[in-house]
């Protein structure tokens, strides 16, 4: 069952809030958070990119970076700019897109729950971006910014929702994207224990997006609770902080690729190659969308095909061998193209559906790339029948938008 807490979150006044909160650390560069950053001494960026402080070029991995987030750290606390809450409380942290609000908890969730399985992955970790992270956990002895976690959905947790969500927020705003980011506080002791006691009737949490950060969490988690001689199991570091959102409410949007040249073939040859397990159609100059699952829209020499996959490609009772990305990876980009490590080749790059299909059109258009490829997106049900049963998504599979601002709360471990 899913054990969770109310935690006193550290947060910004609300009138420094649009100063201080940033985008999460790994969808940015360091120049690019240098130049968000620029003139803004609040920002975030100082605590979780902290090598923007020093020349650029300066090695992100070195001693004094992380040492510099902790003096940020605390400036940030001393100035007043991040203010701890006086009593533990639950959030709920909305965000809106294109119209539709997706509304999530923000919990700090049991070490145990990731250590023993019931906090599921469904991607690899690479342990030097888990060391990374882990350094920022200790070092700042605080879980800076938030995992994402998907849960089934539950009504009594969304009827908490409605009600309170129906109260004035603490924070409301909109960010340069367009995405509005809104934040209530949950005080009412009743309440606090309600959804404390209908996680714990959940069986599992799922990690949506955030693998590197939950496994860093969780670890530190684990390390703290080793080397304390006189450890009880219900000290703050048991836990780390995530936003959880009932599934229904989040939408995987679709992860397409760019691959740089056709493997030595002509564009007529590689047609008729794709022709083996796929229908083709032309479909003409106009941006062609996937329809469906097991249709995807190539672009190639200025022009759009629809291709759907043939029966007998695709396994709809493996779920790994339904999904799309498995599909196309071996039909297209590993038997025809010779593209068999996504992580590694540097033939092949990825575009998050969140910048349309326009620039992957750009992109081949541009000579920088030969041919682009669209893909249906994976659905909450996928990903969950794929945690369920043990199996891990390849590489480059799911894209979350809108992503967690980071700063809104953080969750310190003493």
């Amino acid at each position: 069952m899913a054990k969770v807490k109310p935690f006193k979150g550290v947060r910004p006044p609300k009138e420094m809030v649009e100063e201080v909160v940033s985008r999460p650390y790994d969808v940015l560069n360091s120049e690019e958070a240098r130049k968000e950053a620029e003139g803004n001494p609040k920002s975030l960026y100082h605590i979780i990119k902290p090598e923007i402080d020093f020349e650029p070029g300066f090695d992100e991995h070195d001693p004094k970076v992380y040492e510099k987030a902790v003096e940020n750290f605390h400036k940030f606390q001393e100035n007043g700019w991040l203010v701890q809450d006086d009593q533990e409380k639950y959030y709920i942290y909305a965000q809106t897109m294109d119209g539709r609000t997706q509304y999530g908890f923000v919990v700090a969730a049991w070490v145990d729950d990731y250590m023993e399985g019931r906090i599921k992955k469904h991607e690899l970790t690479r342990r030097d971006k888990e060391e990374d992270r882990m350094k920022h956990v200790r070092v700042n002895n605080a879980n800076v910014e938030p995992v994402f976690f998907a849960f089934p959905d539950n009504e009594v947790l969304e009827k908490i929702i409605r009600d309170v969500t129906a109260g004035k927020p603490e924070y409301d705003f909109v960010t340069d994207d367009n995405f509005g980011h809104t934040l209530w506080l949950i005080e009412d002791p009743k309440t606090i224990e309600t959804i404390t006691e209908e996680f714990a009737k959940i069986p599992n949490l799922y990690i949506a997006d955030g693998h590197h950060r939950s496994a860093a969490a969780a670890l530190v988690g684990a390390e703290k609770a080793k080397n304390n001689p006189n450890h009880r199991g219900d000290e703050e570091y048991n836990y780390f902080m995530a936003v959880a959102f009932p599934a229904s409410h989040l939408k995987i949007i679709d992860y397409n690729r760019v691959v740089r040249d056709l493997n030595g073939l002509t564009p007529e040859q590689f047609l008729d190659k794709v022709r083996e397990n796929f229908d083709v159609k032309d479909m003409g100059t106009e941006i062609y969308t996937p329809a469906a699952l097991h249709n995807f829209s190539l672009y190639l020499d200025g022009r759009w095909y629809s291709l759907t996959a043939k029966a007998g490609t695709y396994d709809d009772q493996d779920p790994i061998g339904v999904l799309d990305v498995t599909v196309s990876s071996d039909l297209i980009l590993r038997d025809i193209l010779g593209i068999t490590d996504l992580r590694s080749d540097k033939r092949i790059d990825f575009v998050g559906g969140i910048r349309g299909l326009g620039e992957l059109k750009r992109r081949v258009d541009s000579g920088e790339m030969k041919m682009a490829l669209a893909l249906y997106p994976v659905t909450m049900d996928q990903l969950i029948n794929i945690a369920d049963t043990g199996n891990i998504m390849p590489p480059k599979t799911t894209w979350f938008e809108p992503k967690l601002r980071s700063g809104l709360v953080i969750h310190k471990l003493d």
